[in-house]
Formats: C-alpha cells, structure tokens, sequence
C-alpha cells in the first residue's frame, strides 16, 4: 500500500514522515529526489544549465542554488522553465522507488513525501493523501524562527503555495501537529492502526 503525504511550509511533514519510518514505512522523498537530479553529470542539471547558463554553476560544477533561486523567484516565466525541465524526472524517479518497493516489500507502507503534491495534480498516483496540518498563524510563526525571517517573508512563501485549508479539504486523512508532539504522535498511532499495519 501507498500514501502520499503533503503538507505546507513549516507543518511538519519530516515530523511525521520519520514517526511513520520508525514503524516500519518505506519513505521516499521528493526533496531529496529533487537534489539529485540536480548533481553533476545527471542530464537534468545539464538541460538546466543549457537553458539557464553557465552563471547557475559553481567553479566545481555543482549548482549555484542561491543563484538559480534569485532567477526563478522574481521571473514566473523561469520558474515555469524550471519545473518543466526538472518535474518529468523528479516524477519518473518517484514512481521507480515507490514501484521497486511495493514489488519487493509488498507487506510494508511505502510513503511518498511530496511537498506539493496538490499544486503538481498528483494525487491519483497514490490510494491515500495523508496531509499534516498547521494552521496559517502556526506556520508564520514556525517560518519566521526557523528560517530567520520577517513576518512578511515568511507570509509570502506561505502564500507561495496552496492554502493550508484548502488542502486539509481534500486529503484522506490529516494529521494535526499544531500541538505538542505527544499529540502528533498519538494521531499517527491511530491512522497506523486504522490502517491495519503492523
């Protein structure tokens, strides 16, 4: 069986993702896909530099993050260049592990982290949408102490991204990790044992 689990910025997710490993879950994680397709000598970090320029390289070959962030965060046309050139893979990738897994590990959840699972139209790839929920002012105040930010900085990633609410309205099952871990920990318990997985 597999779920995909989503959330937004400063929710929670790696939270929940690692108490559902603890239990036996197979994780696979977008973000981490999404960095390697972007490593030296993979053809979509190749693609990428064909479109964007030599600029977002470092001296040693591997990518000017920063740099390419500046590009695609103040041009929506780039961005969308980005996501075209990079997505294909990342999707392929996350559908080769998840497939690998549910064929040699039948018995176990396989999980798939998907940051923006809704905004990429992806939920029928999985049986579930697991969503770990926050809400807005939670997330704000989250944002603007782990990433340093000014509340309006942190406001407009937020923002960036579907609303949290709308979200929660379309997911399977939610997990609330608004509150103290305990209780985050008890609602996994439950949608582990509601699940019937061991």
């Amino acid at each position: 069986m597999n779920i995909g689990l989503t959330g937004g910025i400063a929710t929670g997710k790696s939270t929940v993702s690692a108490l559902l490993v603890s239990k036996g879950a197979l994780l696979v994680d977008a973000d981490v896909i999404a960095r390697e397709v972007m490593l030296p000598g993979h053809p979509v970090l190749a693609a990428a530099v064909e479109h964007f320029g030599q600029a977002i390289l470092l001296p040693d070959g591997t990518l000017d993050r920063r740099r390419l962030g500046d590009i695609v965060f103040h041009d929506p046309a780039e961005r969308k260049a980005l996501n075209e050139i990079t997505h294909p893979a990342i999707r392929q990738e996350i559908r080769e592990q998840m497939q690998t897994f549910e064929r040699e590990h039948p018995d176990r959840l396989v999980v798939v982290d998907i940051p923006l699972l809704f905004e990429s139209g992806l939920e029928a790839m999985f049986e579930q949408v697991l969503l770990v929920y926050a809400p807005f002012e939670v997330q704000v105040e989250r944002l603007m102490e782990r990433n340093r930010l000014t509340r309006d900085e942190a406001v407009a990633r937020i923002r960036s991204q579907m609303d949290i609410e709308e979200k929660k309205k379309r997911a399977d099952a939610v997990i609330d990790n608004s509150g103290q871990p305990s209780e985050t920990e008890r609602q996994v318990d439950e949608f582990w044992n509601r699940k019937g997985l061991l």
